[in-house]
């Protein structure tokens, strides 16, 4: 785990399977963060997918031009996942080195050369277990054939992160895992 570093500001990852709540969460936390305390910044992802509403904000883009944005260095954070392509654009470090925290959800995949790249790295699991996982993908019918069952496999083989470094358990009430969140967010801002 990358060390701390006081002058830079905290990345925060977070990650989970697909219909964890990620995207839920992160908009609970920034409806309730106190007016008091400078909130972290949440960048809009740059995804390969179209737009929907059913989905949290991004911008849509094809990817041939996402390729050419990642060959000129537009991207501070990016993988593939699902046959998908996300980045997160460099405007993060920016927020970083004057002090700000970040809070994004990422692929667990790149957490390992996210920390290895970047000061105060601290990683979220948001844990669900497989049953409500699986009600909440069906439910909400982003995915269908071979992509529902690739994201369901996925989930039942990753039910727990080790290299967290916090778990927010999200089975039941947002309420309850956004205070979760919110509290470690505060606190190690």
């Amino acid at each position: 785990m990358a060390s701390c570093n006081s002058k830079w500001g905290t990345l925060f990852l977070l990650v989970g399977n697909s219909g964890s709540g990620k995207d839920s969460l992160i908009k609970w936390v920034l409806d309730h963060w106190p007016p008091t305390t400078p909130a972290p910044m949440v960048p809009t992802r740059v995804i390969t997918r179209p737009p929907s509403p059913k989905t949290e904000a991004f911008e849509s883009i094809p990817e041939d031009q996402f390729r050419k944005l990642s060959k000129a260095g537009a991207f501070s954070l990016q993988w593939k996942s699902y046959d998908i392509l996300y980045g997160v654009n460099i405007e993060i470090e920016d927020a970083l080195t004057r002090g700000q925290s970040v809070l994004v959800n990422v692929s667990r995949q790149i957490v390992q050369e996210t920390r290895k790249r970047f000061p105060n790295v601290l990683v979220i699991f948001v844990r669900v277990p497989f049953q409500i996982t699986e009600a909440r993908l069906r439910a909400r019918g982003r995915e269908q054939g071979f992509d529902l069952e690739e994201r369901l496999e996925r989930a039942r083989q990753n039910q727990d992160f080790p290299t967290a470094d916090h778990v927010v358990d999200n089975s039941g009430d947002l309420e309850f895992a956004g205070q979760q969140l919110l509290e470690y967010l505060l606190k190690h801002s």
